[in-house]
């Protein structure tokens, strides 16, 4: 990862770093390959909170230390804990930080290196975007321990073609990120070296965006796929009409008539 301007604590679970309006977010457990045990997915929870009301983060981008960017839950954590209401727990609160990556208004990249297999596999695909090294392999396995990734194919289904997903699913099998990115799961994939000069262009990318504009669509994205095409319509279109009479797009419309670059800083009050 480039270098950013927040200290790191070593310590911790999840280390932020900033790079201007770029919130870099790092899984740090990485002699256990970045395990999402119960204290991972914790502190995962509390980032996510404290990103989603800083305006001055504009995109963030999801990766993990060490060897690879996330192995799935912590199976000898959970082979301590053999109760129902235990798993019960753990996949909830697995659940809501799936959901919370997808109700933050930036968007979340997922930088993938390594492996990233069932419970890190469904991180991925519930990331906005990702972009994997060329190296990468992805995977839910679960079945190959008896234990089908049913959480992970609620993510994986919705990315990914259903009989290539059930595939993944029954079979345990790894893909490679060429394969990744034919079958929509990551967006590209590059040479290791190139991984971090990559995601930060693609983050800059988005960030030169308004934001208000980048957090009201991606929600209307996610509420529309959802709903049937009629009803998506309606929603998107009521969508539009909000976001054309803000003044972000009123600017920006300008602007394009005018053959100038639009000018979207705060107005003094």
């Amino acid at each position: 990862m480039n270098a950013a301007n927040a200290s790191i604590d070593l310590d911790a679970l999840v280390v932020q770093q900033r790079k201007g309006s770029i919130a870099y977010l790092t899984l740090n457990r990485p002699a256990q390959y970045n395990a999402l045990s119960e204290e991972m997915l914790a502190a995962l929870h509390t980032a996510f909170d404290e990103l989603a009301v800083d305006t001055s983060v504009r995109v963030v981008v999801l990766g993990g230390a060490g060897k690879a960017f996330c192995a799935g839950h912590d199976l000898k954590q959970m082979k301590a804990n053999p109760s129902l209401e235990y798993y019960q727990q753990l996949f909830d609160d697995c659940s809501r930080i799936m959901l919370r990556i997808q109700a933050l208004p930036q968007p979340v990249i997922a930088r993938v290196h390594g492996i990233a297999t069932a419970a890190g596999c469904q991180l991925v695909a519930m990331c906005d975007l990702a972009v994997a090294a060329d190296d990468a392999r992805f995977a839910v396995s679960g079945i190959n321990v008896g234990l089908f990734c049913a959480t992970p194919s609620v993510a994986l289904a919705r990315n990914v073609g259903r009989k290539a997903a059930f595939e993944m699913l029954v079979t345990g099998a790894f893909i490679d990120a060429p394969t990744a990115v034919q079958r929509g799961l990551i967006n590209r994939c590059v040479a290791p070296d190139r991984l971090d000069s990559e995601i930060d262009r693609l983050a800059a990318a988005v960030a030169a965006k308004p934001p208000s504009a980048i957090a009201e669509g991606k929600a209307l994205f996610y509420r529309q796929l959802e709903l049937g095409v009629a009803a998506a319509y309606r929603l998107a279109g009521q969508s539009m009409a909000d976001n054309m009479i803000d003044d972000v797009a009123q600017e920006g419309v300008a602007a394009f008539i005018d053959k100038r670059a639009p000018d979207w800083q705060p107005k003094p009050v």
